[in-house]
């Protein structure tokens, strides 16, 4: 009888299955499977499962967590009960079928993935308006444990709701000695001699995910940079083939598709990447698109060459192009010209290193986010000084830019709710807002005495009545104008006001002017 038992658990134990009866909408549902460690469990054959839950289906790929474990990982997007069976050619991961419940959202930061809205703008999956605030911390999950705790509690308590960063690290001679010498690659080996890009190492992809599990947690979209240049070729993981490239996106795609805080960047300064043509990377995009059941939002940062954003797979820009925030019109041209939402992930950085793109005073970096949400787009922040690396491996800021970025969030998210849009772009320079009932002006850098009550015609009417404030945008402080003043046509394209009211202003940098209709 004993022998009979060992045999049916012998038998057996690559059947077995584990997951959970009740998940949260959008949250993670994920399900193991023992089974084959034979062969290479990374490649060669097919592992994924069908979720159903009778007008709904989605199917995620599998994928291979190390110790002959697999895993399929799924979000869902209604309540209610979902069903499920796995599909693959290994008996072992075949015909597992169950059931869960998916139960309404608990959590004040689930909302679901942002997806695009009204053509330009962003929201969350159940309607509430995104507006990216944005930082860029490329190496903070490679680093020690304290920072990486340091770089959440920072973020917790900052403006930025969405941070850029690797999916590998680039070469640096920390990461080989040193007190941040990394113990896991993304690929079996210890170096370019030994990769073998056959074959994943998960420990260094469970790092991965466990910081981007806290990233969700805290309400951070984690926007990850697939690929990189930056080796100079001492690792090669800029440098691998394109079938190598498609087995990477699918693997990262099965683990990590299911977190709600995902976007995907293609790559950070993909035209220095020069093995890569622009057909190539229309291939991985597609192959994302294809293989990413909840269609996350896609896009690819650019060096030299901008890649072509006009694509149906790119959901949203990427932009590194510095003087397009030098002043808000470029913005509404780019908005024209692509159709899609521009969010500058890369306006050089606050900082004091010799590199001139991070140098920029907290001025100047504060100016730049001004221009580009005037121009009815969005801002990437970055810090890069020498005592503060925090574009590089986070931990804590040390600029004055972050709380004059929280001081313009906050003015955004106290306006529109369909996010600020450009005031009549081919006339009017430095105006967004809503047409006939919501006002944004910046200044800048320049220094008027007084401004005129004069606005665009579009949606105006004579006698509509407005409230106005003066905004410092450096030192944050907002003091209303003690007047009402109330709309006349002036001509064919402005309307002023009855008593042709004008606002005395400071005559000092970095004044806006908030004006509101009220009833």
């Amino acid at each position: 009888m004993k022998t009979i038992l060992t045999f049916f658990l012998i038998t057996w134990i690559p059947f077995l299955t584990h997951a959970q009866t009740s998940v949260e909408k959008w949250d993670v549902f994920e399900l193991s499977l023992k089974g084959p460690t034979q062969g290479n469990p990374f490649a060669g054959f097919e592992f994924y499962a069908e979720f159903t839950n009778g007008s709904k289906s989605f199917r995620p790929e599998g994928f291979y967590d190390g110790d002959g474990n697999y895993k399929i990982r799924f979000m869902p997007s209604e309540e209610g009960v979902w069903k499920y069976e796995t599909f693959s050619p290994k008996e072992a991961l075949n015909g597992h079928k169950g059931e869960f419940t998916c139960t309404a959202p608990s959590s004040a930061n689930n909302h679901g993935p942002v997806r695009i809205r009204n053509q330009y703008h962003f929201c969350y999956e159940d309607g509430t308006p995104f507006y990216p605030f944005g930082t860029t911390i490329y190496e903070w999950p490679y680093q020690d444990e304290q920072r990486k705790l340091a770089t959440i509690e920072t973020l917790k308590s900052s403006p930025f709701n969405k941070a850029r960063f690797l999916a590998i690290p680039p070469y640096n001679n920390r990461y080989m000695e040193g007190p941040t010498k990394l113990e896991d690659f993304p690929f079996e080996g210890t170096s370019k001699e030994n990769w073998d890009f056959s074959r994943f190492n998960p420990p260094f992809f469970r790092n991965l995910e466990e910081w981007i599990e806290r990233m969700r947690d805290i309400g951070v979209q984690a926007d990850l940079i697939l690929f990189r240049p930056y080796d100079d070729g001492k690792w090669g993981f800029d440098q691998m083939d394109q079938e190598t490239n498609k087995r990477f996106v699918r693997y990262v795609i099965a683990r990590f598709a299911a977190y709600r805080n995902i976007w995907w960047s293609l790559a950070n300064e993909n035209s220095f990447i020069e093995s890569m043509t622009d057909e190539e990377w229309d291939e991985l995009f597609r192959l994302v698109q294809d293989k990413d059941p909840y269609q996350h939002l896609r896009s690819i940062h650019n060096a030299g060459r901008i890649y072509n954003y006009t694509h149906p797979w790119v959901t949203h820009v990427s932009l590194q192009y510095y003087i397009a925030v030098r002043v808000p019109a470029v913005t509404p041209l780019l908005r024209d010209l692509i159709k899609k939402p521009v969010v500058h992930d890369e306006i050089n950085y606050e900082g004091d290193i010799s590199s001139r793109w991070g140098q920029l005073s907290a001025e100047e970096m504060t100016f730049r986010f001004w221009n580009a949400y005037i121009g009815g787009g969005y801002a990437t922040h970055g810090e890069s000084y020498q005592h503060s690396p925090w574009i590089s491996t986070g931990g804590t800021l040390a600029g004055d830019s972050p709380a004059r970025i929280a001081f313009l969030k906050d003015i955004v998210e106290s306006g529109p709710e369909e996010g600020l849009e450009p005031i009549d772009q081919y006339y009017e320079l430095n105006m967004a807002g809503k047409a006939g009932e919501y006002y944004l002006v910046y200044f800048g850098k320049e220094q008027p005495r007084h401004w005129d009550f004069v606005l665009p015609r579009n949606e105006m009417k004579e006698g509509l009545r407005f409230k106005a404030e003066i905004i410092d945008t450096w030192n944050m402080k907002i003091t209303p104008v003690d007047r009402v003043f109330e709309t006349v046509r002036k001509d064919n394209y402005r309307f002023i006001d009855k008593n042709n009211g004008r606002i005395k202003l400071p005559g000092k940098p970095y004044m806006a002017l908030r004006i509101q209709r009220i009833e």
